[in-house]
């Protein structure tokens, strides 16, 4: 299995939360789609599985998903 791309998101200092992120790397087209993947288990935060919706994300954060070519989230 290949290496998944990373992807670096400039979030700032402002708040963030899991969904968005999903949404703004372009990993899920709406906020429901968002939260299936949340809810169906596929999105890992820092190497841990993340089953909270609106987890607050900070700078740091990875967000990877179990989807082959989903790209590794890096926020800046």
């Amino acid at each position: 299995m290949a290496e998944p791309h990373e992807l670096r998101l400039e979030v700032g200092d402002r708040p963030i939360n899991l969904i968005q992120v999903l949404k703004l790397a372009n990993c899920a087209a709406t906020g429901g789609e968002a939260k299936n993947l949340v809810a169906e288990g596929l999105v890992r935060v820092n190497g841990e599985p993340e089953s909270r919706k609106r987890r607050q994300m900070a700078r740091g954060d990875v967000v990877e998903l179990d989807l082959e070519g989903a790209p590794r989230v890096v926020l800046d």
